[in-house]
């Protein structure tokens, strides 16, 4: 049986990699500066400042498109807790380096763009949201502790001496459903300088997916056993990186109801999308723990194909009750 490779290892052997993808990104990445995405002329004072405080009128966003926009800001906010996960399993040296403090410099600019377009537009309640701030960060986020908790062995990384594997494989993931999220929410804003604004946001988010993607991928190479348990146990794993947030459920039941992120597209547009792109289920250098391991995932898509299809089926009788008594009151 294959050894697993401790995280030194793979470090080093990955490093080439890393570095080839920090060059790659940073050639197609363009520079982009938030404030070229808030509409500054619509900015007045609050209260403090001798003007008038946040009122519900005040603001032209849909509770729907409020739902998305605080949720997706918050998430945003949660930023050093992303960056401390990324860089205890990466290194503060060479390629690997480069890469934690540039990713952390890009995703810091969709918190600032989100903010001062919300706040300047007095799109939702800025109490509120600085109240909900302050108890998600102080909370802060470990995706690892959501693996390890929903694997039922707490020692999972420890065993598999690699946590680096786990890291990767939840960000290649999250990153593309943060895209979508972000890309639907704009949508939904009925405001092109919001949806301008989020459009750029996602694609600095499918950029770092592509990073983590190819890192991923190479890793599946060298370590296909180890690196087909971590993908396994992630996928069945994962959690949006915003669980936990005040207001999460109601907000994340509106977005799924209304095609923002459910199911369906965490299935069919970041789940399936990267395991094809990987050739999990037609590689044929897996080993006894990796066959293991790919059944698994197997299992557990067949598992949420069923769970989408009652989603669905759900959420149409839902809308069609809401329909109707929407006629009702006519």
């Amino acid at each position: 049986m294959a050894r697993n490779l401790t995280q030194l290892e793979l470090l080093i052997e990955l490093e080439p990699v890393a570095a080839s993808n920090v060059d790659r990104h940073l050639s197609i990445a363009k520079d982009w500066h938030p404030h070229d995405y808030v509409p500054w002329d619509k900015g007045r004072n609050f209260a403090a400042m001798g003007g008038i405080d946040w009122d519900p009128a005040q603001s032209e966003l849909s509770e729907l498109a409020k739902a998305a926009m605080i949720t997706n800001l918050l998430t945003e906010d949660n930023l050093p807790s992303y960056h401390r996960e990324i860089a205890e399993n990466f290194s503060k040296d060479g390629a690997w380096g480069t890469w934690v403090g540039r990713w952390t410099a890009e995703e810091n600019r969709h918190g600032i763009a989100i903010r001062d377009y919300l706040v300047v537009t007095r799109g939702v309640d800025p109490v509120a949201l600085e109240q909900a701030r302050m108890i998600h960060m102080t909370n802060g986020y470990s995706a690892m502790a959501v693996v390890d908790a929903k694997a039922g062995d707490t020692d999972i990384r420890a065993h598999s001496v690699a946590g680096l594997l786990y890291s990767v494989a939840y960000v290649t993931f999250q990153e593309l459903a943060t895209r979508v999220s972000h890309r639907n929410t704009g949508r939904v804003c009925d405001d092109p300088i919001a949806d301008r604004m989020l459009a750029r946001i996602a694609t600095d988010e499918n950029l770092h997916m592509i990073f983590y993607r190819n890192l991923c991928a190479a890793a599946l190479d060298l370590a296909p056993d180890q690196t087909i348990e971590a993908i396994s146990t992630i996928v069945q794993g994962f959690q949006m990186p915003g669980a936990g947030m005040p207001g999460w459920r109601r907000n994340g039941v509106l977005m799924a109801k209304h095609g923002i992120y459910d199911l369906r597209q965490h299935l069919d547009e970041v789940l399936l999308p990267v395991l094809r792109k990987w050739n999990i289920f037609e590689r044929t250098d897996f080993g006894a723990r990796g066959e293991q391991a790919r059944e698994s995932l197997a299992a557990f898509l067949d598992r949420l194909r069923d769970d989408v299809v009652r989603f669905e089926e759900q959420r149409d009788r839902s809308l069609a009750r809401a329909a109707n008594r929407g006629r009702q009151l006519v």
